[in-house]
């Protein structure tokens, strides 16, 4: 028996406009390129996959079972622009066939420099979940799968109300020199954390479970579907479900987490994406009848126990073929930007409380406003424009990148991180300094 776990991930940043040393306004965000691109992408992804999916889960009747995680701020986009797409998630969470999964809602690094904002950035992404899907995530997925043994400690002790556990378990990356032997085909717990939400069929409490990426399979999809010069091309929905039957024997799921833009963006439709995802049920219920099904990851956190320890003491992520942080951390730039953006966390915070204690309307509300503006340059994107890597994945870096060189990106970031400190600065205490917060249109 192989159960298919379909994970996918829904982002978008707000991309910066060209700010140089002599702008002194406050409309950071390029609301022109950001709205053409949400556009192009729910044009070419967002709506036919998602159309598809709910095609898929009615056809199966409820035995075609997915999950996603949708960042905070592609769901402000899709509020705004793109409300379909919005209601066609809407239509997907109804259907009972469907888990949304929890994550920092401004696709932030913010566990490494800020457990304050990590959890703030957590709850701010569960109202969303219970706003827009009448969801309440009991999964967690970090940035791009960035885990460690911290994160899995950090999440594992988070509670509810009633002091229950909250999270049921993590997905993260299943890295090949952490595994040696093993497979990723099971549910591994982290070291020292103890019971999660799971519960078994005898109602007993499971472990604080993690659900480890087959980036061998997700992989065949995400990145040579379309390829050309695979020596497996091209890639029928049998051959693919014969190598998911294969997983029999040497575990019991198949863990495929992806960026959702595979479809039709990443891989265009004219390389046959999408007829390949309409039939990839249909080819994995028929390679063994009744042997292999989809399940969402709440359901196996629910339904299998742990086979063992996934002790991971370093930090680890999906991107590149390094599997580390070097993407949005690896140079002097990334780490010197990102450190001068989370120095600006303490002083925003600390003169918002005070405004609002004082009772000081028009100064809190500018305060409100910079603090959205700064959790806005907080998502990794910005960071990872950055890179100056080359990987054998490589043109996954220059993906919808506004900039000719990370320098450019750099030196961008950096001004305008200068002008969200001056307006800090020059807010005085007890009186209004309010600009019109906000965005070019």
């Amino acid at each position: 028996m192989a159960s298919i776990v379909f994970y996918f991930q829904v982002h978008q940043p707000w991309r910066l406009r060209r700010y140089s040393v002599f702008d002194s306004d406050p409309f950071y965000f390029d609301n022109i390129a950001n709205r053409d691109i949400l556009l192009k992408v729910a044009d070419k992804c967002y709506r036919p996959a998602t159309t598809l999916m709910l095609d898929l889960v009615k056809k199966n009747k409820g035995n075609f079972r997915i999950s996603y995680s949708i960042t905070g701020t592609v769901l402000d986009q899709l509020e705004q622009w793109a409300p379909d797409v919005l209601d066609l998630f809407k239509q997907l969470g109804d259907t009972g066939c469907c888990e949304f999964i929890a994550e920092t809602d401004y696709h932030s690094l913010s566990f490494i420099y800020s457990r304050e904002e990590f959890r703030a950035q957590i709850e701010q992404h569960t109202q969303r979940m219970e706003r827009l899907f009448g969801q309440r995530p009991t999964v967690f997925r970090n940035t791009e799968l960035t885990y460690n043994n911290d994160v899995a400690h950090f999440i594992g002790g988070m509670k509810n109300a009633d002091g229950s556990a909250r999270f049921k378990g993590m997905l993260c990356e299943g890295v090949d020199r952490i595994l040696g032997y093993r497979s990723p085909n099971f549910v591994y717990r982290p070291p020292g954390v103890g019971v999660g939400a799971a519960k078994g069929k005898d109602g007993a409490a499971r472990p604080f479970g993690l659900l480890l990426k087959n980036y061998r399979l997700s992989d065949d999809i995400a990145f040579r579907f379309g390829n050309r010069g695979w020596e497996e091309w091209p890639l029928s929905t049998e051959k693919f479900a014969r190598w998911v039957h294969q997983i029999n024997g040497d575990g019991y799921l198949c863990n495929l987490f992806m960026d959702y833009e595979t479809f039709g963006e990443h891989q265009w439709a004219d390389t046959g994406i999408f007829d390949f995802l309409g039939d990839l049920p249909r080819a994995i219920f028929d390679i063994a009848r009744g042997e292999n099904h989809f399940i969402t990851p709440s359901e196996a956190f629910e339904q299998f126990e742990p086979v063992g320890e996934y002790d991971v003491p370093h930090m680890i992520s999906w991107a590149d073929t390094e599997r580390d942080l070097s993407a949005w951390l690896g140079n002097a730039m990334q780490v010197n930007a990102i450190t001068e953006c989370y120095k600006l966390e303490r002083p925003i915070k600390d003169r918002l409380r005070i405004a609002q204690a004082d009772d000081q309307g028009q100064v809190a509300e500018e305060l409100g406003y910079i603090l959205e503006d700064w959790r806005k340059l907080t998502t990794s994107d910005h960071f990872y424009y950055m890179c100056t890597k080359w990987f054998a994945d490589g043109d996954v870096h220059k993906y919808f990148n506004p900039y000719d060189s990370p320098y450019d990106s750099y030196i961008n970031f950096m001004n305008v991180l200068d002008n969200l400190r001056e307006r800090l600065d020059r807010l005085p205490a007890g009186a209004s300094a309010r600009p019109v917060s906000g965005a070019a249109t």
